[in-house]
C-alpha cells in the first residue's frame, strides 16, 4: 500500500514538473516571437541576434526531452535501402552510385565513362517530394499565411509531417537526408562573431531571425489548434526539428512545373539532390512528355569520378547562408560594398540632391567583381558624386547633361576620376587589413567537429581573395 502510494506521488510530481517545464517553454517562445518580430535598423541586428540566441538556448534545453535521435540510422547504412526504393519506383541507377567523398560527404559516382550531355538520372514526378505529392495533411493549413505565401516553409512542414507519420512511403528518402547542416542556423554565437567584418553577416542574421520567428509562430499554432497537422506535430515540433527541415529545403530544393503547368513548384528530387556543385552549366530540366526530371552530364566524367552539377549563378555569400558551403573558384562571386553619404558630410544636401536627380540612392550596396569594366554605371556615378567638391556639385546641379555622371566612361586624366580611383582603392586596402591574419592552411587544419567555424573562415578567405583581385582590377585603371 505504502509503495503504491509513493509511486503515485512520484508520478504526480513528475507530471507537475513536466507541466511547469512546458509552461516555461511557451513563455520563452512568446519572448522569441516578440524579439524576432520587432522592427530594427541594420545597426541593431547583432544585439537582436544575441537576444534571440540566448532565448533559443533556453528553448533547446527545455525541448531536449522531446528530441530523440537514438533510432536515426547513419546515412551510409541506408544507401542500399534507398537505392532499392528508387528501383521499386522505376528509377534506373545503372550509370551512377552513391559514394562518400573526402570534403564532400555523400555524392554521386560515375559507374562508367560518361560523355557530355549523356543522361545521368531520370526521376519521375511521383517520386519528387513537394506539397502535391506528399503530406496530404497540409491541406488543413492551406489558408495559413506562411504556408500560402512561403513555399520553402510549406515544404519544410511537409517534410516534418512525413517524418513523423507512423507510415510514410518517403521513409527511405528521409533516412538518407543529412542529420545536420552547416547553414547559419547551426552556427554558434562565436561562429557568427567571426563574420563581424563580412558583408554576409547582415543576411545571415536576418535568416536566423526569420527562422526563429517562424518556429515560434508554428510552435504556438500547433499547440493551440486541433487540425491533423497540429495533432501530429504538436508534441514533436522543436527548434532542432524546424531548423533541420528548413536547412534540408534550403540546401536541396529545386523547382518543377506543376502538373497543369500553371506554376513552378518547390520540390526535393531524390538521388538528384546527392549531386554536389561545380562550375559549369545547368543541365537539369523537367521533361513534360516523360513527366520526369532529367539530369544530363555537364561535361565528360571518367569511371569513379564524382559527378557534379551546376547549381546556378550565385555568390559565395548566397551559397554560405542558404546552402552551407563556399565554392573556392566561384566565377559569379562579388563583394557587396556598402557606400553612403554620411550625415556629417558638409556637402550632404547637395550630394543627396544630385544623386536624386540622376536616379541613385543616398545609400546602397554595390557588388564588386574583379573585371576590366568595374568602374562603370551606378558604382562610378555614385563615387563621382561622393568625391565631388563644392564647385563640381554646383556645376552638375545646373547642368542639362547630369546623366553623364553615370554614362561617361572613366578617364584617368580626369581630376575627379583620379579622386574616385584613389578613394575606392584606399577603401579596398582598408577592408583587406581586417582579413590580415586569415591563412588557408590554418583553415584546413580545423577538425571535423569545427565544420561550422571552418566554413565561416572559408567564407572570409574567399572575400579576401576576391578583394585582392578587385584591387588588381582597379590598379589597371591607373595604368590607362
Amino acid at each position: 500500500m505504502g509503495r503504491k502510494s509513493s509511486e503515485k506521488s512520484n508520478k504526480k510530481r513528475q507530471n507537475g514538473a513536466l507541466k511547469q517545464q512546458e509552461k516555461e517553454m511557451y513563455a520563452e517562445c512568446e519572448k522569441l516571437f516578440q524579439a524576432s518580430s520587432i522592427s530594427l535598423n541594420k545597426n541593431q541586428l547583432w544585439e537582436n541576434y544575441q537576444e534571440i540566441s540566448t532565448i533559443l538556448e533556453k528553448i533547446k534545453k527545455l525541448e531536449e526531452c522531446k528530441s530523440d535521435s537514438s533510432d536515426v540510422p547513419e546515412r551510409e547504412d541506408v544507401i542500399e535501402e534507398f537505392v532499392d526504393w528508387l528501383h521499386k519506383n522505376e528509377v534506373n541507377t545503372d550509370g551512377v552510385s552513391i559514394h562518400k567523398f573526402p570534403d564532400y560527404g555523400l555524392g554521386l559516382k560515375a559507374n562508367s565513362d560518361l560523355n557530355e550531355n549523356d543522361l545521368i538520372l531520370k526521376i519521375p514526378r511521383k517520386l519528387i517530394f513537394n506539397v502535391s505529392t506528399a503530406a496530404a495533411e497540409l491541406k488543413d493549413l492551406e489558408d495559413d499565411i506562411l504556408i500560402k505565401h512561403m513555399p520553402y516553409v510549406a515544404l519544410a512542414i511537409a517534410l516534418l509531417i512525413e517524418k513523423y507519420k507512423s507510415t510514410s512511403l518517403w521513409k527511405p528518402y528521409l533516412n538518407i537526408l543529412p542529420k545536420n547542416y552547416c547553414t547559419v542556423l547551426y552556427m554558434s554565437m562565436d561562429d557568427m562573431m567571426e563574420l563581424k567584418e563580412s558583408p554576409a553577416l547582415e543576411t545571415a542574421l536576418k535568416q536566423c531571425r526569420n527562422i526563429a520567428r517562424q518556429y515560434s509562430y508554428f510552435k504556438k499554432l500547433f499547440h493551440n489548434s486541433k487540425n491533423s497537422v497540429s495533432k501530429l506535430l504538436a508534441d514533436v515540433f522543436t527548434y532542432e526539428e524546424y531548423r533541420w527541415a528548413v536547412s534540408t529545403i534550403m540546401t536541396r530544393q529545386n523547382v518543377i512545373p506543376s502538373e497543369n503547368q500553371s506554376a513552378m513548384v518547390h520540390s526535393l528530387i531524390p538521388m538528384w539532390d546527392m549531386c554536389n556543385h561545380s562550375e559549369g552549366k545547368i543541365t537539369t530540366n523537367f521533361n513534360e512528355i516523360s513527366n520526369c526530371c532529367e539530369c544530363y552530364a555537364m561535361k565528360s566524367f571518367k569511371t569513379d569520378d564524382q559527378i557534379f552539377i551546376y547549381y546556378g549563378s550565385r555568390t559565395n555569400a548566397e551559397f554560405f547562408v542558404h546552402s552551407g558551403f563556399v565554392y573556392p573558384d566561384n566565377a559569379n562571386d562579388s563583394y557587396e560594398l556598402h557606400l553612403g553619404i554620411g550625415s556629417s558630410d558638409k556637402l550632404r544636401s547637395e550630394k543627396v540632391e544630385l544623386l536624386s536627380k540622376i536616379g541613385l540612392p543616398v545609400s546602397n550596396q554595390f557588388p564588386l567583381k574583379p573585371e576590366p569594366n568595374l568602374l562603370t554605371g551606378a558604382l562610378l556615378g555614385f563615387l563621382r558624386v561622393f568625391n565631388m567638391t563644392k564647385d563640381n556639385l554646383d556645376f552638375w546641379l545646373k547642368s542639362d547633361t547630369k546623366l553623364d555622371i553615370v554614362k561617361k566612361d572613366f578617364s584617368s586624366d580626369d581630376v575627379l576620376d583620379k579622386s574616385v580611383l584613389n578613394f575606392i582603392m584606399t577603401r579596398i586596402k582598408l577592408l583587406l587589413t581586417k582579413y590580415r591574419t586569415l591563412e588557408e592552411d590554418k583553415i584546413q587544419a580545423l577538425t571535423a567537429s569545427e565544420d561550422c567555424r571552418k566554413l565561416v573562415l572559408q567564407m572570409k578567405f574567399s572575400e579576401k581573395k576576391l578583394l585582392n583581385r578587385v584591387l588588381s582590377s582597379l590598379e589597371s585603371y591607373s595604368k590607362v
